[in-house]
C-alpha cells in the first residue's frame, strides 16, 4: 500500500513494457514509477490479465518481465476459476495491482460476476496503488472508447468510476482514438475527462489529476472538456518525464 496513506491510479495510455536484449518485455519506466509511488522497497505486485484471457503463455510472460523488478509478484486469473481462495484477502494484501491491456468489456462483465469491482474500489480506498494500461486503464474512469466490440472503435460507458472521467487510450497512434473520443465528449456520451499518448501516464491521488508522466520525448497528455452544444476543447498537458534508468 502506499506509505502517504492517499488513492493513488496511473492509468497508462500505452508503453507499459519495452523490448529487452533477449526479445522479451521488461517494465517500462512507467511501471517502475507505479512501483515508485507504493513507497516500499520491495513492493508486493498483483498483475491480472483477464482483459486478455489469462492464458498460461501470457501469465508466464508477465512473471518473466516482472522478476527485473524488486517487487513480491503474483497474479490473480478467473479462468477458468479464481486461482487465490479469497480474492478481496489477496488484493487487499497488495500494495500495487496491475491490470492488463485487452478487451475493457469483457473485464468488466467477468469482474461484475465475481464482485471484483466492489474489491478494487475497497483496495483503492485503503491505499492500494491501482494501474493498468488500455482496458486496464479505461476500468477505472467511466468509460472511453474501446476495440472491445470489433475493429471500429465504440463508446464504453461501463468503467469503475473510481475516476468520474472519461479516459483517452493509445491517443496518437491509433487513428480512431481521438475524433471518437472528441466526438463523444461534445454530444455528452461520455464526461469531460483526460487522453494519454503512447508511452505517456496519467496520475491521479484520490479523484484529482495531479500530473501526466512519459519516458519518451514529444509524447503528451490532454485534458478533454466539452466546450458548447457538440462542440469540445482539447488542452495539451506537457508530461513529466522519467529517466529510462
Amino acid at each position: 500500500m502506499s506509505t502517504d496513506g492517499q488513492p493513488h491510479i496511473l492509468a497508462i495510455g500505452g508503453g507499459s513494457f519495452v523490448r529487452d536484449d533477449r526479445g522479451g518485455i521488461a517494465p517500462s519506466p512507467l511501471l517502475r514509477y507505479a512501483c515508485d509511488l507504493t513507497g516500499q522497497d520491495r513492493p508486493r505486485l498483483c498483475f491480472l490479465t483477464t482483459a486478455m484471457g489469462d492464458s498460461a503463455e501470457i501469465i508466464a510472460r508477465f512473471y518473466a518481465a516482472f522478476a527485473t523488478l524488486d517487487a513480491e509478484v503474483s497474479h490473480l486469473a478467473l479462468f477458468p476459476m479464481p486461482n487465490v481462495a479469497d480474492m478481496r484477502e489477496h488484493l487487499l494484501s497488495q500494495d500495487l495491482i496491475y491490470v492488463s491491456g485487452g478487451s475493457v468489456a469483457n473485464l468488466m462483465a467477468l469482474w461484475q460476476v465475481h464482485g471484483l469491482g466492489e474489491i478494487m474500489r475497497e483496495a483503492w480506498h485503503e491505499g492500494v496503488v491501482l494501474s493498468g494500461q488500455s482496458a486496464g486503464a479505461l476500468c477505472w474512469h467511466m468509460g472511453g472508447n474501446t476495440d472491445s466490440f470489433g475493429p471500429e472503435l465504440r463508446a464504453f460507458t461501463g468503467g469503475l468510476g473510481l475516476l468520474p472521467y472519461s479516459c483517452g487510450v493509445h491517443y496518437d497512434s491509433e487513428p480512431q482514438r481521438r475524433p471518437l473520443l472528441q466526438r463523444l465528449v461534445g454530444e455528452g456520451a461520455l464526461p469531460g475527462g483526460y487522453a494519454a499518448d503512447e508511452d505517456t501516464a496519467l496520475h491521479y491521488v484520490g479523484t484529482e489529476f495531479v500530473q501526466a508522466v512519459t519516458f519518451t520525448d514529444g509524447k503528451g497528455a490532454y485534458r478533454i472538456d466539452a466546450d458548447g452544444p457538440g462542440r469540445v476543447k482539447e488542452t495539451p498537458i506537457d508530461p513529466r518525464l522519467l529517466t529510462r534508468e
